[in-house]
Order: C-alpha cells, then structure tokens, then sequence
C-alpha cells in the first residue's frame, strides 16, 4: 500500500519454444499451459540456495492447496530447463510405460508409480477410472512429468539451476492461470526473465502462455456508491485500485446495458460506470462486489466515514414466526417433545436397520471425519428412532 504502485500485468517476451498437446488429454487434464524463466537468482552460498529450493517447494504446495484444490483444479511441475530438449509434447500413455520418477533411482512403471510412490498413493484418486495417463515428453523422449502425480527426475531442480521450465495442468482454467502466473511472479521477483511458450491445445487452438496482460471489468458507478454508502472522485477511486495492484483506465457511460437496471453486475444504459484493469493472476476477483471490496480496502475503512440511519431499525419476528414459536410452545405443553437431529447420516442407521431402500442416488462424503456420518440423510424416522 506504500510507493508507486505496481503495473497489473506480468512482463513476458517470446521464447520460441513450442508444447503440442495430444486430443487424448480432452478427458483427462484438458488445460494445459507453460512458461519459461530465465535467470533467476537463487542465492549466492549453498544454504542460500537450499532455501530458495525448499520456499519454492513450499510455495508450490501452497498453490496445489488453496487453488489446485488438492492438484484437482490445477497442478504445478517446476524443472531445470538445462536438462530439455525443446519441443515438448503432452500423449497418453498406458499404465505399463516406465521412467525414474523423482527422488527415485530405479525406473517404474505408472501403474507402480500409483501404487507405491508416496506422491502416487497420495494422488491416484485423481486419475481413477482412467486407462491411459498424461506425460509430458521434450524432444528427444525424456520425461519431464507426469501430472498430476510427480516429475521425473531428469529435470531435477538443482542448486545450480537458473533457468527453470514451468508446466501447469488441471480442470479449472481460471485455477491453472492464476497458478503459473503466480510461479512466475515468484521468480521475476528474483531477477528472472519470464518467456512464453507457443501451445497447440487438444483441440488444435493456438496460444501463447502465459498471457500477462491484465482482465479488464466493469463496475456501476452506483454499486460503488450503493455498497460504500458515499460518493467517490475518479481520483479516489485511481488511488485505491492502484494500492490494490489495479489500474482504473476510465470512467464512460453506458451505452450496450438494459434500459432499465435489472443486476447489481451492470450499469443501466446512460449510466456511469468504470473499466478497471486487474491482474490476470487475482482469481479472486468474481463479480464487481469484490472490486468494491477492493475500493474499500485501498480507501481505507477507517476513512469510509460513519452514518446513522434515521429510523429505528429495531428488528421484529415475521408473523409466520410468531405462530411457529407458540404452535412449538403449545405441543410442548401437551408433553410432546422437539427433536432436531443431525442432516449427516450412514448406510446402516438410513437403510440396513430399518430396511429401507435408497430412494435415488445417495450424497456421499467425500473425506467423511466419522464413520457415524458418511450419506446425507434421505429419512427422518432412522434418527427419531435412535432417541428412543
């Protein structure tokens, strides 16, 4: 929030290297990008190095975590672009092709991989069903990954890289970009020269990767004011998105919007609103409420101001209400008693006990805590019936 604010978008130069990606991948892992970073600067003593290798590490599980949702939208392969041979391409393979994973001294096969590779076990949920596996292969056949599971070790980071090879895969677009985008940053940071790679998409689509230009979106003026509760300069409104990384390009009237305002994400014909610039890698950034956020926090809260209403708004129960609370009292009274039970359930208590049948599909946890609570449940007598 401090100094001259950044520009929103990321510096890339063309690198002249090429990734071609087999129409296989479309059911598998259909999204598909990659960069390259030259010259970063990893330290200049051993232990520097070390560091810079274990925070890239962690940055990148980081990234599996809170974007890739456990590498299921997006995951990230970081390699020594000294060892490659450009081209690189994407096939499937079967589950009998072999390489020395990473960490590994011995070849094994995919199969081998997913069953015993702790990455493998850790990951296999995510390939299951499937009959052929992605790889990314350069030119003259080496392995760089296989995604989402592990690399191979050919493409090894090392303490003397300084030119590294970026791969992203995954299911969620807007999850693999803001995931490269973001490696890049990491290393841009650190002196690195960050350049893009020609891709040919399972569907035969041309692309360069990354794109660093900023996301362009429009916010009403009157949902800014609306939300916040006050008018706003275009100067003000400059100097916050600038704090926040953004960049306000200009404030227009509405020309293409409904006659008549129906959403709070568009401007009515005729009226004011701003197109804002936004770094390609805030994946955060879902509707214009969230640019108003963004607003907010660049002004500051504390420099909102404060307003009273000017009527009482002291809240009182719907009617509705009112008759549910004394129908509840009067049961009561009769010595009925109110239960609430859990919506959370298993196959025994729902079905087995009381020999019943799923009525359609049953919702399954997916990563259930207890085994008293696997299904959402379809019945209300099975719980009634366990209070007795």
């Amino acid at each position: 929030l401090h100094g001259a604010p950044a520009e929103p978008r990321l510096a890339t130069r063309s690198g002249g290297i090429t990734m071609g990606v087999d129409p296989s991948l479309e059911k598998i892992r259909p999204v598909i990008l990659a960069a390259l970073v030259r010259g970063v600067d990893t330290g200049d003593t051993m232990e520097e190095q070390g560091q810079f290798i274990q925070g890239l590490m962690d940055h990148q599980e980081k990234l599996h975590f809170a974007l890739g949702r456990g590498r299921k939208r997006s995951s990230i392969g970081v390699h020594d672009f000294g060892s490659l041979r450009p081209p690189f391409k994407v096939i499937t393979v079967p589950e009998d092709y072999s390489f020395i994973p990473l960490a590994m001294s011995e070849p094994l096969s995919i199969r081998e991989i997913l069953e015993q590779h702790p990455k493998g076990v850790d990951f296999a949920h995510l390939l299951e069903g499937y009959d052929r596996f992605p790889v990314i292969l350069d030119a003259t056949g080496a392995v760089l990954s296989f995604p989402p599971i592990i690399n191979g070790r050919h493409t090894t980071v090392t303490e003397d890289t300084r030119d590294f090879f970026i791969d992203v895969t995954g299911w969620d677009e807007r999850s693999c970009e803001a995931s490269l985008l973001l490696t890049c940053l990491a290393f841009a940071a650190r002196g690195g020269t960050v350049e893009t790679v020609r891709i040919t998409a399972w569907d035969e689509t041309e692309f360069d990767s990354p794109e660093g230009r900023p996301r362009e979106h429009r916010v009403p003026k009157s949902l800014l004011e609306e939300i916040l509760g006050r008018e706003f300069s275009d100067e003000q409104v400059a100097a916050a998105l600038d704090r926040m990384g953004g960049r306000l390009v200009r404030r227009r009237v509405s020309t293409d919007g409904p006659r008549r305002r129906e959403r709070w994400a568009e401007a009515a014909a005729g009226e004011d609103e701003y197109i804002v610039e936004m770094p390609r890698w805030r994946s955060d950034i879902l509707h214009p409420v969230d640019l108003v956020e963004d607003v907010a926090i660049g002004i500051g809260y504390e420099d909102l101001g404060v307003s009273v209403s000017r009527q009482s708004d002291a809240g009182i129960p719907l009617a509705k209400m009112t008759l549910h609370r004394r129908i509840r009292e009067s049961m009561q009274g009769q010595g009925l008693q109110q239960v609430q039970s859990l919506t959370l359930s298993n196959d025994a208590d729902q079905f087995t006990r009381v020999r019943l049948e799923p009525a359609g599909a049953v919702t399954r946890l997916t990563n259930p805590i207890t085994v008293e609570h696997t299904i959402m449940r379809q019945n209300v007598l099975p719980a009634l019936l366990r209070l007795l």
